[in-house]
This record gives structure tokens, sequence and C-alpha cells, in this order.
């Protein structure tokens, strides 16, 4: 048996129950349940529709994310999350190099290392490197200015938490960052790169290891092996294609506004919803919501 969602963004609800009701009826589906009125509705299904990539490009036009999952496990007991564009609007990268004043070229190679056309560490050497003599009070002053956070983040992590769920930040970006991210949305632990500093100053250097794909798939095993669940208990989302290992991987993953190369990778994408979409797919209604 297959669960059918389909939801639409928060700030514009626009999903009509003619719209819901057309899609049940050509799918064969049980009774539509509301999880939230002109926001997210779901029914059962028995079988994969043939069909369903080509009713989810007819649906995107109308501003409407469609998700087919197994009804099986569908709630997760753990959440892993990429930061950048995903649990907040920026890349700080982008941000840093901004007040550096090279912020065009550093924006240009990220936009390329995150649809998967350059290297990831090489690419974060380079980036990196533009931000050399930086001052160290730069991180704090960006935080403070230039970051927000992706809408229903606090409402995916909380609700999660609250059902028993444990959730992980794992980020190709930096420590300083996912540390005040993580503890303002209410994660478990975070891990990232670490900038080097050096008399209160950026060298231009990335302490090694670098965390790129690789590390956010061990990231995945190590966490999953330490709480003694296994990679199907797992929410896992991110917007790169440094993240598409761990979403690959986890029994549901998650583009969100996902870069192209990352779409093509992923059956789970959300384009019109925030992060309570991820507590829709799960089968949570908006009443539910911390």
């Amino acid at each position: 048996m297959y669960i059918v969602t389909l939801l639409t963004s928060p700030a514009k609800p626009s999903l009509s129950r003619e719209a819901v009701e057309a899609l049940r009826n050509a799918w064969g589906g049980g009774d539509a349940q509301w999880l939230a009125v002109g926001e997210a509705a779901e029914f059962v299904i028995g079988e994969m529709p043939s069909n369903l990539w080509d009713v989810w490009g007819a649906m995107q036009g109308e501003g409407v994310d469609l998700i087919v999952l197994p009804m099986e496990g569908r709630k997760k007991k753990m959440l892993l999350a990429d930061m950048d564009s995903t649990m907040i609007q920026q890349e700080c990268i982008d941000e840093l190099a901004a007040e550096a004043g090279v912020g065009p070229r550093v924006a240009e190679i990220t936009a390329k290392a995150m649809n998967g056309e350059l290297d990831f560490e090489g690419a974060i050497d380079e980036r990196v490197g533009l931000l050399k003599d930086l001052p160290e009070s730069i991180i704090d002053h960006v935080l403070n200015t230039r970051i927000e956070f992706m809408p229903g983040g606090k409402v995916l992590v909380q609700t999660m938490k609250a059902n028993g769920g444990y959730s992980a930040l794992v980020s190709g970006g930096f420590t300083a960052f996912t540390a005040k991210v993580a503890s303002e949305l209410g994660f478990d632990e975070n891990r990232a790169n670490t900038l080097e500093i050096a008399d209160d100053k950026l060298t231009g250097k990335v302490i090694r290891p670098i965390l790129g794909r690789e590390a956010k798939l061990e990231a995945l095993d190590e966490i999953t092996a330490r709480l003694g669940i296994t990679r199907e208990d797992v929410l896992a989302v991110g917007d790169g294609m440094n993240d598409v290992l761990m979403l690959k991987n986890a029994g549901t993953g998650v583009a969100l506004h996902g870069k192209p190369a990352l779409q093509e990778q992923c059956d789970v994408r959300i384009n019109h919803g925030d992060l309570t979409a991820l507590l829709y797919v799960q089968g949570y209604s908006k009443a539910e919501f911390i």
C-alpha cells in the first residue's frame, strides 16, 4: 500500500478539494484525509502509479507538490538535515564573501558546486581562500544580520522530537554557524567544517578532514548505529549534490527546493511547501505540530 500526499505553500494555501478528489478518483484511492485544509491532504492507493511523474509535472504547474511513499515505516525516528539553503535560507559562505567584497565570485562557485558541476572539496578550498584575513568577528555579524531560518524548521524539529525523534544537523558549511542554528532550532547534534582562525582572523583555510557528501553518508551510518536504528528509520533533507548520498540512502530522502541535478536523483521533491512538508509526508496533521 502507498500513501499519496498533496501539499502546497503554507503562505499561500491553494490546494483545492476538487484537485484532490480528481486525483483520488483517477488513481482509485481511498477516502481523502485533510492534514490541513487548503494546504495538505492524503489518500491511500494500492500500487505505485505508472504515470506518477507526468502527474507530478502537471501538479507542479499548479503550485502543488505530489509525493507517493510506501505506507509502512512512514513516520521516522530521526531527522538528518543539511543547513545551508535547507534549514536556513542562505549559504553562509556566500554571506561571508559578501562582507569580504567577493560575493559574486564565491556565489558563482557555490552554485556550481551545489549542482555537482565542481569537486566539493576543491570548491570549498577556493571559496574559503578568498576570505583570508577577514576578522573572526565577522562570523557573529553575519549570523546576526544576514541569516534567516527556513520557514517551518523549528516546527519540524520540535514535532519530531516530541514524538521521540532524534535530530542531527550535518553541513558542508561551518561549525561556527551550525552550532547556533542547531541550538536555536533544537537539534540534538551538529557536524560541519571548521574554519581555521589565527590572530583573530580567518586564515583562508579549512581544517581537515573536509565534510562532504561521503562524510554525510558516514554521519547517517554512525548516528543510526549509535541510536540502534536503521537507515530506513531516517528522514533526510537537503538541497545540493553534496547531500545526494545521504538522501538516497535514508529511508526517505527529500530534495527541498533542490538544485536540478539533485532533483533528478530524488523521488521526494518539495518545491512549493516549506519544512513542515516533511511532517505532512510522515502523516502528521497541522493540529499535531509543536
